[in-house]
């Protein structure tokens, strides 16, 4: 927020050099502006064991399909590589 509201960067560039949406950037400058920021991030309930544990399993499962998809390009390019006449 700080690169937006005192650095004077633009909201696009400011969320590409934190790696975070620009909506997301533009909806705390905005909370900021109006002296709404308080209570930003406060969730209503507690999260229970259950959903972090979801939760954990998605960003798992997310990395393993990842891999996966690396992998098979991979194997895939090696294969090519091996067949006669490739070279």
């Amino acid at each position: 927020m700080r690169l937006v509201l005192e650095q004077e960067l633009t909201t696009p560039e400011a969320a590409r050099r934190l790696a975070i949406s620009d909506k997301t950037l533009a909806n705390w400058v905005f909370r900021a502006r109006h002296g709404r920021l308080a209570g930003l991030g406060e969730t209503r309930r507690p999260v229970t064991e259950l959903e972090a544990e979801v939760s954990r399993l998605k960003r798992e499962l997310a990395e393993a399909r990842m891999e996966r998809d690396i992998l098979k390009k991979a194997t895939a390019y090696f294969a090519k590589a091996q067949l006669p006449g490739t070279h």
